[in-house]
């Protein structure tokens, strides 16, 4: 089995990267959704995350608010600083540990698996080690403003302002790519995104050993 890590910063495109490798054989797990199965309430990150960042991002049912946690996290705290380094302390150990056991079932079931972790974090997280292969997307950064708008439904200026607030909360794009495996440009058109995929998936097959 092939352990791969995919990762990339905001609106690059590692969802569209991912639904590729799937449709093409991989195994995927996203870390997002992981942290929302932590995040529900009776878990123990959602009682850490509530007391650490108060009653104020929750909705009326108890649930969390992502957008409330998120602008808790990413606006600017008390000192100039932002929050998202006490949130990923919380959630990152819990996340990685889930993912890990994912891949170690993928892998049991499936000895020739590739078996793919969808994550905005791994390098700042620490958890690059727990990859044979490391995939940095990358996309202008217009195009990852435009995306994110569409995605929010907001206005471009205000894409554009949040972008780059998350993404100041991230290791550098540059410093990604320096370590990656493989880098997927998805800045061009989406047959360009396939081909850099398809010949990817190729080199991924072969160093898992499929049959």
């Amino acid at each position: 089995m092939l352990k791969v890590g995919l990762t990339g910063g905001i609106a690059s495109g590692k969802s569209v990267v991912g639904e590729m490798l799937v449709a093409m054989g991989a195994h995927l797990i996203r870390a997002d959704e992981i942290s929302h199965q932590l995040m529900r309430p009776g878990c123990v990150v959602y009682d850490k995350v509530v007391a650490q960042f108060g009653r104020e991002i929750l909705n009326s049912d108890g649930t969390v608010n992502r957008a409330r946690l998120a602008e808790a996290a990413f606006g600017t705290a008390v000192g100039g600083a932002s929050r998202v380094k006490e949130l990923n302390e919380i959630v990152h150990p819990e996340v990685v540990r889930r993912q890990d056991e994912w891949m170690e079932e993928v892998g049991r079931a499936d000895p020739w698996a590739v078996a793919i972790v969808e994550a905005a974090l791994i390098l700042e997280a620490g958890a690059a080690e727990h990859f044979d292969r490391l995939i940095v997307v990358t996309c202008n950064e217009e195009q990852r403003a435009v995306r994110f708008a569409a995605r929010h439904k907001i206005a471009l200026e205000a894409a554009r302002k949040e972008v780059a607030r998350r993404m100041a909360a991230q290791l550098p794009e540059e410093e990604k790519v320096k370590v990656a495996d493989f880098v997927i440009d998805n800045s061009g058109s989406i047959e360009h995104t396939i081909a850099q995929v398809r010949e990817m998936w190729r080199r991924l097959s072969a160093d898992a050993g499929k049959p």
